[in-house]
């Protein structure tokens, strides 16, 4: 009998390869795993399929849906027989053009249309046949009323910039006025722009054509979606009408954010006399549309010109410009609602700034034992005097340097030696004014073509010399830091170690660490700061949006605001400008009256060639504010310090930092400069990045040394120091070279500040030693609201002291409005 045999494999036997599955589970083995059993959320869960074509089709034409009533209800947010009429402002871009021309074709091109003239800048318009409201407003125009018409633009929905056919040569459709005001209109958001031309019957018809195409290349070149529309008679009007109330308007986020209203109707209430105010106050009654978002009486206004105020009382008069009138059942909202009034105790205060306590964080007094222990332990420990701003690890290895000087005001002219400021003879010649009245008043009425050629002596005698004196060095200054960036000459008559006493060395710029919170001056207990601004901002600007209550304004009412504690003599200051007629008002959200340090992006204008210094006197125009401060420049670059820039150059793109209430971006920022004429000219844009004083400023001091003698690996480097004591002093600090070499300081060399100094390579010897060094500066505190003055417009002298010249450059800067 045969024995059967059993082949088992050898441990050479082939194994092929399993069925790779991906990085899932096949089914089968999820079937083999689960052994029937079936999860209950797999069960009500929905299955992750791919939709049919009629799944998706339905799908998107369901958001299309949804797009297009979003679209509509934005579009009848306004405008309707019950809510806010379309404001628009009109605004002609050549003195050449009257604005009563237009409106006369608007109002005419209806016959069946109501217009309600409120004012010489005001008129309202119901037209039955488009159902809808038009609100139609006139800004100040002329020199000088450049920020009336930008006020203006912030709260229009639309706006219909007028040219004229018979200006001449194309590029002259637009005047020097019309050309600046529209840039900085561009610059802070244009409202939705058409383009109208007019006059166009006094063109021959056979240059119709080519004149139109001609303006339409220029207005191309500056809004180049929009095209132009006659605006000749009824009919066009009625055109302009129609487009005014069908079109999509831009979004705004700085206005739509925020409750805000223009006042047609302003009237003054004095208050009656009271033995503990100060001043005499009186009660503000602003009439109009709330527009944006709900307004709360329990939260505080801004009013351009005037300042942060608080609410009385917000009332509801009857509409005057409804579109039809009602029937008894049909009664308007607005007469059925009663006076809303403040609560006292929900009313958001004036309170600006934190009260610091100036004896937070302080010691108790010391017992006996404690004063006997430390006198013991004194005795024993070797006491070094250290310079305020340096920490534990760097006072290891300051052997003893003098003690620092009480004044805390660290300017920059301080620590650049070779740079000569100016700004002192700048203030003064600001606060100056310039030239007298009478001789500019002389020197504009005088005509070139009837006074002929203008001579030498006449123009000499216009030119301010000392402003050009003032702007060269400037310039020279900048262009110097722009050679050599923040080389600093050591100075042989003082030791180094006490000129950059509050300097310190960094290993790293980037990774280095830096204590945010170390040596804070005192300004910065007198700030607030979020813990996340940008979590903040979104809750704010949603509970503004969504805001419910009896204490609450509905956009599209028409109500009376009762601005409580307006002082008196502001207000009469405020009436000489001529803006007496109507009022700006904006709701302030919470957290947005209280001061900060604010950081934006700013890039210089294309027209602004002069450079801009560090801590340099500016207005700016942050979303719904206008304020005066002194900048500080830093570099916008990611991570957690930013280096300091002592000139704001143009083409440059910086960050500013100073102190300022708090504003939610988005909010665009317009920055101007005054000019020796009292008039203002744009020198930068941006935009507002964030409010966080955490931001770390460094200022960088370069010295520089030559070598003298050149080794393999080391060299004696000279004339960055000029005593042994300066360079045991800096000896723990890195160098670097301009070529790239990376060394230290080994030695001192005798007594004239000769050292040795290894490197990671040869030097070359044109090559440069240079030592970095690194202090946090700070913006000062020199906010000054943009109001109205009180005080007399003086002609101060150069003698005059710095909060005098500063009261005056206020009181010039809104007063050229006159």
């Amino acid at each position: 009998m045969a024995i059967e045999t059993i082949h088992r494999p050898g441990a050479l036997k082939q194994t092929n390869k399993s069925h790779k599955h991906g990085k899932h589970t096949s089914k089968r083995e999820l079937e083999r795993l689960t052994k029937g059993k079936v999860n209950l959320k797999t069960i009500t869960r929905r299955p992750n399929r791919q939709q049919s074509r009629d799944e998706r089709r339905q799908q998107a034409v369901q958001l299309r849906k949804n797009k297009r009533q979003e679209a509509i209800a934005l579009k009848r947010a306004i405008g309707g027989a019950l809510t806010a009429p379309f404001l628009t402002c009109v605004l002609p871009l050549n003195e050449m053009i009257d604005p009563n021309s237009a409106l006369a074709f608007i109002q005419g091109c209806d016959p069946e249309a109501t217009v309600t003239k409120v004012s010489e800048r005001i008129r309202y318009m119901n037209v039955p046949r488009f159902r809808q409201r038009f609100s139609f407003v006139v800004p100040e125009i002329g020199h000088g009323r450049e920020l009336n018409v930008l006020d203006t633009l912030k709260v229009c929905d639309s706006v219909v910039l007028l040219l004229t056919a018979v200006a001449g040569d194309a590029d002259e459709m637009i005047d020097k006025f019309g050309a600046k005001v529209l840039n900085m209109a561009l610059t802070q958001g244009l409202p939705t722009p058409m383009v109208c031309l007019m006059d166009m019957q006094s063109i021959n018809p056979k240059k119709r054509t080519q004149t139109k195409a001609s303006i339409q290349k220029v207005v191309s070149g500056v809004l180049p979606d929009e095209k132009l529309m006659e605006l000749e008679k009824l009919t066009d009007g009625l055109n302009l009408l129609r487009r005014i109330g069908g079109q999509k308007r831009r979004v705004m986020h700085n206005r739509s954010n925020r409750p805000h209203m223009l006042g047609e109707k302003v009237e003054y209430v004095a208050n009656p006399p009271d033995a503990g105010q100060n001043q005499p106050m009186g009660t503000l009654k602003v009439t109009g549309f709330i527009r944006g978002v709900p307004l709360s009486v329990n939260q505080l206004v801004h009013i351009p010109g005037l300042g942060d105020f608080q609410l009385q009382q917000i009332t509801s008069p009857t509409d005057p410009y409804k579109m039809r009138r009602l029937d008894d059942g049909e009664m308007s909202c607005a007469e059925e609602r009663a006076p809303i009034v403040a609560d006292p105790e929900l009313q958001t205060t004036l309170q600006r700034e934190n009260i610091p306590d100036e004896m937070d964080a302080e010691q108790t007094w010391p017992t006996e034992d404690e004063i006997a222990a430390s006198r013991d332990e004194n005795k024993k420990k070797i006491i070094k005097r250290v310079p305020k701003g340096m920490s534990d690890y760097q006072a290891s290895w300051i052997p003893d340097i003098v003690e620092e000087d009480e004044d805390e005001d660290d300017d920059d002219d301080d620590d650049d030696g070779q740079y000569m400021s100016c700004e002192s003879d700048n203030e003064s010649k600001v606060a100056d004014g310039g030239e007298s009245d009478d001789e500019s008043i002389q020197f504009d009425q005088i005509s070139v073509s009837d006074e002929g050629p203008v001579s030498a002596d006449r123009y000499d005698k216009e030119i301010d010399m000392e402003e050009e004196r003032i702007t060269l060095a400037k310039i020279q200054a900048a262009k110097v830091d722009e050679i050599f960036p923040d080389e600093i000459d050591t100075p042989a008559d003082k030791p180094a170690r006490e000129r950059f006493v509050k300097y310190r060395g960094l290993e790293s710029f980037r990774s280095s660490p830096w204590d945010v919170k170390e040596n804070l001056p005192f300004e910065y207990a007198r700030v607030y700061q979020f813990k996340n601004f940008d979590h903040t901002k979104r809750r704010i600007v949603r509970e503004a949006q969504q805001k419910e209550g009896d204490d609450v304004a509905m956009p599209g009412w028409y109500v009376q605001l009762h601005v409580k504690n307006v002082p008196q003599n502001v207000w009469s200051a405020f009436l000489s400008t001529g803006n007496g007629e109507r009022l700006i008002v904006y709701g302030i959200l919470s957290y947005e009256h209280q001061m900060s340090v604010m950081n934006v992006c700013l890039k210089r204008t294309q027209n602004s060639t002069i450079p801009i210094k560090s801590k340099e006197r500016l207005i700016v125009q942050c979303g719904y504010r206008r304020f005066i401060v002194n900048p500080i420049y830093s570099q916008h670059t990611n991570g957690d310090k930013h280096k300091y820039e002592r000139y704001f150059r143009p083409g440059m793109t910086v960050v500013a930092t100073f102190f300022a209430p708090i504003q939610f971006p988005p909010s665009p920022i317009v920055c101007f400069r005054e000019n020796p004429d009292t008039s203002l000219s744009m020198v930068a844009s941006g935009s507002l990045l964030s409010c966080n004083p955490d931001r770390v400023v460094l200022k960088r001091a370069v010295l520089s040394g030559h070598p003298f003698k050149i080794n393999r690996e080391s060299a004696i480097i000279r004339f960055m120091f000029f005593n042994p004591e300066d360079i045991a002093y800096f000896k723990p600090c890195k160098l670097r070279t301009k070529l790239g070499r990376v060394g230290h300081i080994k030695e001192s060399l005798g007594t004239h500040g000769h050292m040795k100094c290894v490197f990671d390579s040869q030097l070359k010897s044109h090559d440069t030693v240079l030592l970095y060094l690194y202090k946090r500066v700070f913006p000062k505190w020199t906010y000054e609201d943009c109001i109205v003055s009180c005080q007399p417009d003086r002609e101060p002298s150069c003698s005059t002291s710095k909060g005098e010249r500063s009261v005056t450059f206020k009181a010039k800067v809104e007063m050229m409005q006159e």
